[in-house]
């Protein structure tokens, strides 16, 4: 069995044929048939932490880049595609088994707003009007700090950032540092279960 954390770590190919598996599901309020695979995070379906995610968040711009870190087999950028059908969503994740299965499950929905990339294949000068992520907090706080950095500061101005992080694993000293060492004012939007969706703002004009 590959462990959770390695999907973080490694690079993987695209699942093959044998290796994919349908699963049906509720996606922004709609019955959806989707494919997943082993390797990546959650492949059983959403997972309990991305479902309080998208349970708790406000609807998303309805227009613009909106960006989903750490995508897997793509349960927030395909809510936020099906959300914001104007918008362009980018799923953003660093192996190709996760992106190749958010491309065709952004395919089987109709969804040509959905773009895949690796960290390193985003536009350098591209803003964010909305970003979701259940982020993969067990990689270790230095390297979340590192992705936490690099794309948080890419809101445009005036817009939010949504993340779920559990309790238990640093919820709450996340949302300091954010504030403190980033300067994007971040407080608790909600709390469910062991869980915190965290909210980060980027003021306007700031």
């Amino acid at each position: 069995m590959i462990p959770v954390t390695e999907h973080y770590f490694t690079d993987s190919p695209a699942a093959t044929d044998a290796e994919r598996r349908p699963r049906q599901l509720t996606l922004a309020g709609r019955e959806v048939t989707v494919e997943t695979a082993g390797g990546i995070f959650s492949p059983g379906g959403v997972d309990k932490a991305t479902a309080i995610l998208l349970d708790e968040v406000p609807a998303p711009p309805a227009a613009g880049d909106l960006l989903d870190i750490g995508c897997g087999w793509g349960p927030i950028a395909l809510s936020l595609a099906l959300l914001s059908p104007e918008a362009t969503v980018w799923a953003v994740d660093v192996t190709e088994r996760a992106l190749d299965l958010t491309r065709r499950n952004a395919a089987t929905l109709g969804l040509t707003n959905v773009r895949t990339a690796r960290p390193d294949e985003v536009p350098a000068d591209l803003a964010f009007a909305a970003i979701w992520s259940n982020p993969p907090i067990r990689i270790g706080k230095p390297a979340v700090q590192e992705l936490l950095g690099t794309w948080l500061p890419r809101l445009t101005q005036g817009a939010d950032a949504h993340l779920v992080i559990g309790k238990n694993l640093g919820a709450d000293g996340y949302a300091r540092w954010i504030t403190d060492e980033l300067g994007l004012p971040t407080e608790r939007a909600a709390t469910s279960k062991s869980f915190r969706v965290l909210r980060t703002s980027r003021p306007a004009g700031g």
